[in-house]
């Protein structure tokens, strides 16, 4: 039996996931879970990069103990967030989480030079506080980037912790804002008119691309040996990898994050599209991924935190839907960004402090669905192209409510599934590489076969 194995990191958790291909079918077992979240060093958000590594060979250690070497192994992770060393290779801390805040005081500092018209359109990437390009700026002017010797996104480092080799992969690197849309390699001008150190800008790999096996360590801690590779390591390229589009078709990666959006040969950058703040990121096979991001399951997350998880998320869904008094709001507002007390910052938006907790869930969820319906409505305005069918992947998509309203809100077909999404795509690439599947087209057909998906009924 050939094995695979994707670990998949997002900004609450984390899983490692075994697959083989068994009569045609992908077949998963989760093997090992962990929290993941930012952690608050001297007043800044920020990741423990440690304890991360620490979960990503103990997980991979558990498939010794079970008996099941993988061939191969890839990781992806959120975007944006990066890793900088020196020369020695040693870590330059710390390392930042896009919810930090040093980078408000920057962005226009950083337009000043290269304004925001340029940046868009040489990269398709919209304008959010948090890009790589406005952290880097940080970076450089706290006098950060003078050591700095090699730059890794997440995922680059994490394998970069695995194998020895210093790698940088392009979806992920689409996300930073410094990669030009039309040659698919980081943007000279942009780097340089911005005066960061063009050393650290290596040549960027595509997924499904080797990239080594463990180092000594590595291996003499997991017991065995594998190869390394690049999965699209930006998680919503790995979801979208793994969802059944058809021309036209919409998707929602449903997790922390909403994304959403249609699949593109080519990248939509225009005036209009920069305006509607789309962007154009990276995918397989270089397929751009022209889409909207809203905060998505993150305020579900935050209210069941703030509730000390004294209710399920079953839980709040039926409190949500039983509730007919609800108010929308801007999903997106910077107060939802890194609140202390979610629910807190839902009534200081309203202004009401009283207001009830069914109301606060209902307000989420009638506010989602209709932020899915305004980018739906946008996406075909910009695109010319009129959507048919809504796949909903990821772990948001067991919201049985929100895929409901949903579906009532666009008044689409809606498809809930696979909700392993981001682990399947990671997977693809690595049976692309393994060569078990041709390309992507084959790939999906695999997904197809493999994953139940539910058609949503209103």
């Amino acid at each position: 039996m050939t094995y695979c194995l994707a670990i998949d990191i997002g900004a609450s958790s984390g899983r490692h996931i075994l697959g083989h291909v068994e009569d045609g079918c992908l077949v998963f077992e989760e093997i090992y879970r962990f929290d993941n979240g930012f952690v608050k060093q001297n007043g800044s958000l920020c990741w423990d990069l440690e304890k991360l590594f620490f979960e990503v060979k103990t997980g991979i250690k558990k498939c010794a103990e079970l008996d099941k070497i993988p061939k191969t192994i890839a990781i992806d992770t959120w975007g944006v967030d990066y890793v900088l060393l020196d020369k020695d290779k040693k870590e330059l801390l710390p390392a930042f989480c896009y919810r930090d805040s040093r980078t408000d005081s920057v962005v226009d500092k950083a337009e000043a030079i290269v304004p925001q018209n340029i940046l868009y359109e040489r990269t398709g990437i919209q304008k959010m506080s948090f890009n790589t390009v406005y952290q880097l700026y940080s970076d450089k002017l706290s006098g950060k980037l003078n050591d700095a010797e090699y730059f890794l996104m997440i995922p680059d480092y994490l394998s970069y912790r695995l194998t020895g080799i210093i790698k940088n992969e392009y979806t992920n690197a689409s996300t930073t804002g410094m990669v030009n849309a039309i040659s698919k390699e980081w943007d000279k001008v942009i780097i340089e008119e911005l005066g960061l150190p063009k050393h650290l800008f290596k040549e960027l790999t595509p997924p499904a691309s080797v990239i080594g096996g463990f180092t000594d360590e590595m291996r003499d801690f997991a017991g065995f040996d594998s190869t390394v590779i690049f999965a699209p390591s930006h998680d919503t390229a790995s979801a979208v990898a793994a969802t059944p589009l058809n021309d036209g078709d919409l998707y929602i990666s449903s997790g922390t994050w909403s994304l959403i959006g249609t699949e593109s040969k080519t990248p939509f950058i225009t005036e209009e599209t920069q305006n509607a703040n789309f962007t154009n990121e990276g995918g397989m096979e270089y397929r751009f991924r022209f889409l909207k991001n809203y905060i998505g399951m993150w305020f579900l997350q935050n209210i069941r935190k703030d509730l000390k998880r004294s209710l399920t998320y079953d839980e709040m869904m039926y409190k949500a839907k039983s509730c007919t008094d609800y108010k929308y709001f801007d999903v997106n507002d910077k107060l939802f960004s890194a609140p202390d007390n979610m629910i807190e910052a839902i009534r200081t938006y309203f202004g009401e402090p009283d207001m009830e907790l069914d109301h606060v869930l209902a307000s989420v969820y009638h506010s989602l669905a209709r932020s899915y319906s305004n980018a739906l409505a946008e996406i075909e305005r910009l695109t010319g192209r009129t959507v048919n069918d809504i796949h909903i992947v990821g772990g948001g998509s067991k919201d049985s409510y929100l895929n409901e309203l949903t579906a009532v809100y666009t008044k689409k077909r809606v498809v809930a599934g696979p909700t392993e999404a981001t682990a399947a795509g990671n997977m693809l690439s690595q049976l692309i590489y393994l060569k078990q599947c041709k390309n992507l087209t084959e790939a999906r057909d695999l997904i197809k076969n493999s994953f139940d998906m539910e058609e949503i009924e209103v």
